[in-house]
C-alpha cells in the first residue's frame, strides 16, 4: 500500500476531521506566536525549531500510534482531557494568555489519541508531546526571578576564571570590566530561556539515542543542567576575550551570535562526553569492557 493509499483510507478519516478541528483552534495561537513571541524576541526564537522536532517526532511514531491494534479507546479519560483542553484554551483566547492557549494542546492530543486508539499508542506518542512543553512562553515574573540569580552565578564564576588565569577583569553584579571595555551579562547570555533551549537540547539527545537503562537517562536529564551552566559560562568568558581583544563593536556584533552558537556547541560536546563517561562508569560497575557503538 502506498503512503498515499494509507492517508486516503477510510480508517484515516477521523484523524483528518481531528487535524481540521486542530488547525482551526491553533492557527490563531500559532500566529500570535511567531509575531508576538518567536520572531519579536531572540530569547524564545526556539519555538519554530520545537514545533519542527515535534511534527518529525509524531511523524516518525506514527505507525505506532495508528495501530488499532495495539489497544482499546480510552473514551472516558480521552473527553475529560479534551474537555480541559477547550477550558485552558477558551480562558487563553479570551485572556490573550499564549502559555495557556499552548498548554491546552498538550492536553488536547493525548485526548484524541485516546478517543481514536488507546493507552499504548498515547505512550509512543508520549516523548513528542512532552516535547511540546518548550514550546510554551514562559510568564515574565518567573523568568525576571530565576534569571537574576542565573546571571549573577555565570558572571561571578566566568570573572572568577579570567582573572585566575591573568587577566585585567573586575565585576559589579552581572556588570563585567575587562580591560577598558565594559560588558553586561544580559539574560540571553545566561538567562532562564537559554537554560530552558539547552534542557531541551538535551532531552532530544536521549530521545534520538535511546539509552535503555532508566537510570542512566535520569542521571543525564539532571546532569543537563550543571552542563548548561557551564557552557553560558564558557560563551560570557568567549565574549569578554572577543571584546578584549577585538573590542566592543566585534563583541556586540557578528561575533556575539558567533558566540550563541559556540554556546550549543559547548552543550552538545559536554552531553555526548558526559553520555560517554556515564556509559564507562556504567561498564566498569558491571565489571566489563565497553563495547563500541
Amino acid at each position: 500500500m502506498t503512503l498515499v493509499d494509507r492517508l486516503t483510507a477510510p480508517r484515516t478519516w477521523p484523524w483528518w476531521i481531528c487535524v481540521l478541528g486542530l488547525l482551526a483552534l491553533y492557527v490563531p495561537t500559532l500566529w500570535d506566536l511567531t509575531f508576538n513571541i518567536w520572531l519579536a524576541n531572540d530569547e524564545q526564537s526556539q519555538g519554530p525549531i520545537v514545533l519542527a522536532i515535534c511534527i518529525w517526532l509524531i511523524w516518525r511514531s506514527w505507525g505506532r500510534i495508528d495501530d488499532e491494534a495495539a489497544g482499546r479507546p480510552r473514551p472516558l479519560l480521552g473527553w475529560v482531557l479534551v474537555a480541559l483542553a477547550l477550558l485552558l484554551y477558551t480562558f487563553g483566547r479570551s485572556q490573550r494568555i499564549l502559555s495557556a492557549q499552548t498548554l491546552s494542546a498538550i492536553f488536547m492530543l493525548p485526548g484524541l489519541v485516546l478517543l481514536l486508539r488507546g493507552p499504548r499508542q498515547l505512550r509512543a506518542g508520549a516523548f513528542a508531546l512532552f516535547f511540546m512543553i518548550f514550546m510554551i512562553p514562559l510568564p515574565a515574573t518567573f523568568v525576571d526571578a530565576i534569571t537574576q540569580p542565573l546571571k549573577l552565578a555565570v558572571s561571578s564564576v566566568a570573572s572568577s576564571v579570567l582573572y585566575g588565569v591573568g587577566y585585567p577583569i573586575a565585576r559589579t553584579g552581572v556588570i563585567l570590566q575587562i580591560g577598558q571595555y565594559q560588558l553586561l551579562v544580559a539574560d540571553a547570555c545566561a538567562g532562564l530561556h537559554t537554560l530552558f533551549s539547552l534542557e531541551a537540547m538535551g532531552l532530544l539527545y536521549l530521545n534520538v539515542v535511546r539509552h535503555s537503562s532508566l537510570l542512566r537517562n535520569i542521571a543525564l536529564a539532571i546532569l543537563i543542567v550543571p552542563i548548561s551552566f557551564a557552557a553560558n559560562v564558557i560563551r560570557v568568558i568567549v565574549l569578554a576575550l572577543i571584546t578584549f581583544y577585538f573590542g566592543d563593536e566585534a563583541g556586540q556584533g557578528f561575533l556575539h551570535g558567533f558566540a550563541g552558537l559556540v554556546l550549543f556547541m559547548t552543550a552538545l560536546m559536554f552531553i555526548v562526553a558526559t553520555d560517554s563517561g556515564l556509559r564507562w562508569l556504567a561498564v566498569r560497575t558491571e565489571g566489563g569492557r565497553p563495547q563500541h557503538v
